[in-house]
This record gives C-alpha cells, sequence and structure tokens, in this order.
C-alpha cells in the first residue's frame, strides 16, 4: 500500500487506515484479529482508535492483538481522548483528564507511546490553550510521538494550529479527523482550507457515508446492516434522503462504467481528494475489510471525479467563494 506524510510531519502512514470504532462491541476478538493481520498483509499501518470506543473495549483488544499478530513497529497506533460519558458535559478536555485518560489508553494498548495522540473534539468549557499544553506535555515525555485534534470547526482548527506554532517551545498539530465523503462534504467550506494551508494531514472518517455509499441501501435497508441495527439506525439515517440518493445513483452509474464497485469508486475519490491522508475504514469482518482494501489499484478518471464532484457539490456561498464574484 502507498504511504504518505501525514501532513508536513516526517511521520508516514498507510493511504488507507483502519478504524475501530466497533471493535469490543459488535466486533469481536476473532474478528478483529482477522481484519488486523489482513490490513497489515495489505501494507497497511494507520490504526485509528479512541479511548471512549466500547468504553475503552477497542483499545484493550487491539493492545491484546498487538505484538502477538503484528509487530509494533509495524503499526502506526492513534487513538483520541477529551470524550466523556456525561450526560452534562460531553467533552473535557482540561489538562488533568486528557493526561490521565493518555495514561489509561496506554495501559490498554499496552504501549509505551502512541505515534498519534487526538483530542477528540472541541471543549467550550476548557481554555484552549491548557489543551494544548497537554499536547505539548505527552509529546515531550515521550508517551506520544505526534498529537492531532478531531472534530474541530474551521476557526477552532485554525486557532489551535496558530497557537502551536506561534512558539518553538509547542508540538505543531500533524492532522485533523473529520468525517468526509461525497455524502458529507461540509469540511471543505473551511476545515480542509485551513488544513491545507497550516500544514496539517486530513484523516477521514465515515468516507463510505455511513455505509451508505457501498449502494447496499438502494433497495431498502438490510437486516444485518448498520441501518437496520437498533443502536445504529439513527447514525446512517441522515444519509438516506432523497440528495443521497441522486449522489448514489450517480456513484453506481460511474462504477458500472469502471466495472468496480460503488464502495471502490467512493473510496478511491475521497482517498485522492487534496489535502487528505487517509480515509479510516470500518468493516465488520476481514472479508468486507480486504475488499475495501483492493481499491489500492483503483485510480479514477479524471471525467469521472469530476461528475461526482458536480452531483455532490455542497452549496458554497458568502464567505466561503470570493465575495467579487457572487
Amino acid at each position: 500500500m502507498e504511504q504518505r506524510h501525514l501532513g508536513r510531519t516526517g511521520l508516514r502512514v498507510s493511504r488507507l487506515g483502519l478504524g475501530t470504532l466497533t471493535w469490543g462491541r459488535t466486533t469481536g476478538e476473532r474478528d478483529a484479529a482477522d481484519q488486523l493481520k489482513a490490513f497489515w498483509s495489505a501494507g497497511g499501518s494507520l490504526v485509528d482508535t479512541a479511548d471512549v470506543y466500547a468504553d475503552g473495549g477497542a483499545e484493550y483488544l487491539l493492545g491484546r492483538l498487538v505484538e502477538d499478530l503484528v509487530p509494533r513497529s509495524d503499526l502506526v497506533i492513534a487513538t483520541k481522548a477529551g470524550s466523556v460519558p456525561d450526560p452534562d458535559r460531553r467533552f473535557d478536555t482540561s489538562r488533568g483528564h486528557l493526561l490521565a485518560a493518555l495514561d489509561a489508553s496506554l495501559q490498554r494498548l499496552g504501549t509505551d507511546y502512541v505515534d498519534l495522540w487526538q483530542v477528540h473534539a472541541f471543549d467550550p468549557g476548557t481554555p484552549l490553550e491548557e489543551t494544548l499544553q497537554a499536547l505539548d506535555i505527552a509529546v515531550s515525555s515521550g508517551r506520544a510521538r505526534y498529537v492531532g485534534v478531531s472534530n474541530f470547526c474551521g476557526w477552532q482548527l485554525a486557532k489551535a494550529a496558530t497557537w502551536q506554532l506561534a512558539s518553538p517551545g509547542r508540538t505543531p498539530l500533524a492532522s485533523t479527523q473529520m468525517e468526509y465523503s461525497l455524502l458529507q462534504r461540509g469540511v471543505e467550506r473551511e476545515v480542509l482550507p485551513a488544513a491545507r494551508d497550516l500544514g496539517l494531514g486530513l484523516l477521514p472518517s465515515s468516507p463510505l457515508g455511513r455505509g451508505v455509499l457501498t449502494g447496499k441501501y438502494r433497495g431498502g435497508t438490510p437486516e444485518d446492516s448498520r441501518g437496520g441495527s437498533e443502536d445504529l439506525a439513527a447514525f446512517v439515517a441522515p444519509y438516506l434522503d432523497d440528495t443521497a440518493r441522486l449522489i448514489v445513483d450517480a456513484l453506481a452509474i460511474a462504477a458500472d462504467g469502471l466495472a468496480v464497485s460503488p464502495l471502490h469508486v467512493a473510496l478511491a475519490w475521497v482517498r485522492d481528494r487534496p489535502g487528505v491522508t487517509a480515509p479510516l475504514l470500518g468493516a465488520r469482518n476481514a472479508q468486507q475489510l480486504t475488499a475495501a482494501l483492493s481499491v489500492e489499484a483503483l485510480t479514477l478518471p479524471d471525467e469521472i471525479c469530476m461528475a461526482l464532484d458536480d452531483v455532490s457539490a455542497p452549496l458554497h456561498r458568502y464567505p466561503d467563494h470570493d465575495w467579487s464574484t457572487l
């Protein structure tokens, strides 16, 4: 698998990443082991998790598998901290909470360091400079090699990255993780331009539109799909509207013309967007993951990319575009 630099850092990662959102919840140890082995065998290195996935179960499971199946040195392990199971406060990015969460993550993962440590979301209840100081401490103490953020909007990302660049003693942000697909192009308004200008790599989550871009919902909702599950039906529902159907239909036409699956076209589109480092793939089993990883051989023709750009284009007007043209 081709390797890419994460933003303007020297860290190289596979241009597809393995997501672990369901590990320890609906994905058991055997399926997780098969996925990790298949991913590594295909040349994949970037594995993304978080301390809240399955209440720490995803990290624990990944930690059990590393070394027994895959050498630690072959993986770029990324995790996140800052989300909390508190109905009154969804995020806590205070210095104390973040550093304690990092120590707990390292223990579950069974490693002395993570390659990439990310703030899971912006916390309006904590001064940003306090949050960022925790990232500096994590790197200076050797517990993290690189740091990034997740789910920051444009101004939040620009403020955080600029603060880190303002002093030689601070650790520059390496990445931002955001949802990005043909069905969700909101990051193109401000986040992606800011990330590219400031030298951060984008790690798209849900690159297949929460599974909708595979085309499996065109004839209804399969019982064994996320959309058919009690826990995740609401997660998929926003992408089952008329607008999404038009995009999925266009995707299917492009896939037929290229003799590949809609999944491959959707994944290749987001993988090769300017500023993207590595989309993060989530799969139910190794067979599903292996099918997605075969996209490595596909590069979309320019005319297909332009057609998909047109049919999925979000409405961007003032002030995102040059005001003089409006």
